[in-house]
């Protein structure tokens, strides 16, 4: 009896490291099944931080089922708009499934979009719309490097959140963007200084561009000479970036969705994307101005031109043929009123050739001038006296800010404007109407635009008037008459 009591507590210890043995060979097949079958995630992640690869680890397979249950508490709570609360929860199913992608996506969705919008404040929108795009940049797509829709959903909030205007404050995040691009890209970035910094300050913005914004210096140059050029301030760059980084790690089955996004942003682009201004060093309220970026009519042209081409289905090759004929009427206007007439009318008689019903429901042998101006006029009302007025005055204010920016070859171009809306109006109006609806003198309609700018109480700023001033030749103001002395009579 003794014998055997001395055997049974080593014989006990030795039949559980045995059972322990077969167990884990047990488990290493099962998770080779798994694995195959794509049931886990077995691999250590990349990039993770500390906390977030620990937990992975510790937990094991049953992180998989917590996850599924915070996760449909979370879609309780979104039914409940109860967006805040949401956050914290994502953060831990984010914490225990890292490679689940719809988390990532939905969390990121929920703040620029949901939670964003409870603020009146401008800058606190910002805040949240900031914090979903550094989410998927800063956070999901280092762990899940060849998730597509990371990327896709990254630049549709460059793109759409940012770049769109259905948000009250979409100004205010692009003049954020552009505030805080400026000290790191510019308009244009200098890539050999990025690539191989030699003072302080180019090696501050080499960092910066790397460990702030996870951009890479040689990508965004072959962003910029494929699909440009850009002005890295603006949003549209910063879309294009992200789409084109997904395509390229992206399986090949999954690129068509990112060349799309990318072609998307390229129109945006070229209609509202124009640089801000090489002088432009310091980004501020009154400074901040978008315009067309008509460099880019090629490129996109070109972009059309291949997606007609490379698609199958002919239902969504002739929305892809009305997409490009719309974007072409839009584009020779553009260039029209940029006063860039040979390129207008280069593209007006690539559209009248390629689309033969492009001027549908207007006369057959339309003129480029007839087509541009009548635009202007059908947008403000054919034949409405008032509102020709208000765009014959819109151009002219224009023009007087375009003098102020020392851009003198668009404000002269906006007075040209104004003329031939002027002129353009009398030649469509019935004789018949001519007393009745008549325009002011063109000379009388600037001069109130004029007067408005410049008037001390309710114009441009000082220096703004006194640069206006120069730039027209006129006068300096008259001193105001000095203040009567006490007592003295009127």
């Amino acid at each position: 009896m003794n014998a055997l009591a001395r055997i049974y507590k080593p014989a006990l210890i030795g039949l559980a490291a045995l059972l322990f043995c077969v167990a884990a060979q047990m488990q290493n097949w099962i998770n080779l099944d798994r694995s195959e079958l794509g049931l886990t995630r077995l691999t250590p992640l990349d990039n993770a931080p500390p906390a977030l690869a620990f937990t992975t680890v510790a937990l094991g397979g049953f992180r998989g089922l917590i996850a599924n249950a915070l996760w449909i508490r979370a879609n309780q709570m979104q039914d409940e708009d109860k967006y805040f609360d949401m956050v914290q929860l994502a953060d831990w199913i984010t914490k225990l499934e890292p490679h689940f992608v719809d988390v990532w996506r939905v969390q990121a969705w929920n703040m620029a979009y949901n939670i964003s919008v409870k603020f009146k404040d401008p800058e606190d929108r910002w805040h949240w719309v900031q914090r979903g795009i550094k989410l998927l940049r800063d956070d999901a797509i280092p762990i899940n490097p060849a998730e597509t829709l990371l990327y896709r959903d990254l630049s549709w909030l460059y793109q759409h959140k940012v770049g769109f205007y259905l948000d009250d404050a979409h100004m205010h995040y692009k003049l954020r963007l552009a505030q805080d691009m400026q000290d790191v890209l510019g308009g244009h970035p200098n890539i050999q200084a990025l690539l191989h910094p030699q003072t302080p300050d180019e090696r501050e913005r080499a960092r910066k561009v790397r460990d702030v914004y996870k951009m890479d210096p040689q990508l965004i140059q072959k962003v910029d000479e494929e699909y440009g050029p850009l002005d890295w301030r603006l949003p549209d760059a910063h879309a294009i970036y992200w789409a084109e980084l997904g395509r390229i790690k992206a399986k090949p089955s999954d690129q068509e969705t990112l060349r799309r996004s990318i072609y998307q942003c390229m129109q945006q682009a070229c209609v509202r994307g124009g640089e801000l201004g090489r002088s432009v060093t310091n980004v501020t309220p009154e400074n901040f101005r978008l315009r067309p970026n008509l460099v880019l009519v090629p490129k996109v042209n070109a972009a059309y031109e291949r997606s007609i081409q490379e698609e199958p289905a002919e239902n969504q090759k002739q929305s892809f043929r009305t997409a490009h004929k719309n974007f072409l009427k839009e584009a020779l206007f553009l260039l029209y009123v940029d006063d860039r007439m040979k390129e207008a009318t280069q593209w007006f008689n690539y559209l009248k050739t390629t689309y033969t019903n492009a001027f549908a429901g207007k006369q057959e042998n339309i003129s480029l001038d007839d087509y541009a101006l009548g635009q202007i006029v059908e947008f403000y009302g054919e034949n409405d006296q008032n509102n020709v007025t208000a765009s014959i005055l819109g151009m002219f204010r224009r023009a007087f800010v375009a003098y102020v920016m020392d851009e003198d070859d668009r404000g002269r171009n906006y007075e040209n404007m104004a003329r031939k809306i002027h002129e353009h109006y009398y030649e469509k109006l019935p004789d018949v109407a001519r007393v009745r609806i008549a325009l002011k003198p063109l000379r009388d309609l600037r001069q109130i635009v004029l007067d408005q700018e410049l008037d001390p109480v309710n114009g441009m700023p000082p220096q703004a008037q006194a640069i206006l001033r120069t730039k027209l030749n006129l006068p300096a103001p008259k001193a105001p008459p000095p203040a009567p002395e006490n007592g003295s009579r009127e």
